[in-house]
């Protein structure tokens, strides 16, 4: 997936601080499956204080193959422990609900699985790399074939706790993308789509975050009350579910928790983003949410945010060259807003091609700062992989 690719919406930088309490992630993976019974989750309070995001077995596979290809015994070892650190499945085609119910197979109960939901028609109107399979004006599809489906395993899985992120990319390239032609023509259906999502998917065990870009996105002074107003009204437009707990920032991203002062914050239009860090990003957009009458709690992908002074600009988005991965999964953020930081983005997978040739090549993907050569978006890059290990803070 890729964020807005206009550069005069950039995205701002944010920095991630470690916790000082311990991690929630690095220990043996646990196999019994599922609660004795139904799983009841209270969106109203911070799910991520009793729950531990699981590490999922398709990229645990990825990984566990990925170190098997290291030769460097020390590196291997550190590339291991990646395996055990919790992670969101992407749902990011008809096709792929399929890895659903076999994620299922092993999530103990005291764990929570993450699911990305991302097939809207016209997916990432703004952008080529990871435009999806639904077109603009298969809005049915999405309903009957995307959503209805993973509602009815979720349904049928009423033991197991899931935390979904809905739609990255979607509401928010309508706020600050709607002069392109591609984002008019899919507007319409982002909007019904996340509402009809929000609605089916208000299950007791699943605890729903929508996304929300990052504060390079929203976080511009002149997009934070539009942004709140545009995902409240499709939170609104669902009939407000109580299980929306708020917002999902980061995705994919490279932006730093508390960095101070922010990546950007030398750039001569930072006098007109307050939200230089992604924790600056919640104190601001947190309230305008509020007012717009939507929850407003976060999760915060921290999964390749390690390191920070790397983008030329606040909207190179595509597989940023010498990243590392960062704080793993806590709910210990120290920010009553910021419910838990979690990986949403599995790192090594990649976010674009940078063969230029290619028909879903972005321009993002073959900038200075972007890393060459990259497959397909998805694809898995061995050598990215091991970059992020190699610049991983903390490391492993």
């Amino acid at each position: 997936m890729k964020f807005s690719n206009s550069a005069a919406l950039a995205f701002a930088a944010t920095a991630i601080a470690a916790p000082s309490t311990p991690t929630l992630q690095e220990k043996p993976r646990e196999v019994q499956a599922g609660c004795a019974s139904a799983v009841t989750l209270d969106a109203s309070t911070n799910v991520w204080k009793k729950y531990t995001l699981h590490a999922n077995k398709f990229y645990r596979t990825e990984v566990e193959a990925a170190v098997a290809a290291i030769s460097d015994s020390s590196l291997a070892a550190k590339a291991a422990k990646v395996a055990n650190v919790g992670s969101f499945l992407w749902l990011d085609s008809i096709e792929n609900i399929g890895k659903l119910e076999p994620a299922l197979e092993d999530v103990p109960c005291d764990h929570i699985l993450g699911l990305v939901i991302y097939d809207l028609p016209g997916r990432d109107c703004a952008a080529k790399a990871s435009n999806g399979e639904l077109a603009v004006g298969e809005l049915s599809r999405y309903k009957t074939e995307y959503i209805d489906a993973i509602v009815k395993i979720l349904k049928a899985h009423p033991k197991t706790a899931f935390a979904l992120v809905i739609e990255p990319d979607s509401l928010p390239n309508l706020v600050t993308n709607s002069d392109l032609q591609t984002c008019k023509d899919s507007a319409s259906g982002y909007r019904d789509g996340v509402a009809y999502a929000l609605r089916n998917l208000n299950l007791p065990n699943v605890v729903m975050y929508i996304d929300a870009g990052h504060g390079g996105w929203l976080g511009w002074d002149a997009n934070l009350k539009p942004g709140a107003q545009e995902l409240a009204k499709a939170y609104k437009a669902a009939g407000s579910p109580k299980q929306v707990r708020g917002i999902a920032t980061n995705v994919a991203g490279w932006n730093q928790w508390d960095l101070t002062p922010g990546e950007f914050s030398k750039a001569s239009d930072a006098k007109y983003n307050k939200c230089q860090n992604e924790k600056l990003y919640l104190d601001n957009f947190g309230p305008a949410l509020k007012s717009a009458g939507m929850p407003n709690h976060a999760i915060v992908d921290t999964g390749r945010n390690g390191v920070s002074g790397l983008r030329q600009e606040w909207g190179n988005w595509c597989n940023v060259n010498g990243a590392g991965f960062g704080v793993r999964p806590t709910s210990s953020t120290g920010h009553d807003l910021a419910d838990a930081f979690v990986w949403v983005k599995p790192g090594g997978e990649s976010d674009g091609t940078s063969d230029s040739s290619a028909t879903r090549y972005d321009s993002f993907c073959g900038k200075s700062d972007a890393y060459q050569p990259s497959p397909e978006a998805g694809s898995w890059n061995q050598d990215y992989f091991e970059m992020l290990v190699k610049n991983a803070k903390p490391s492993f």
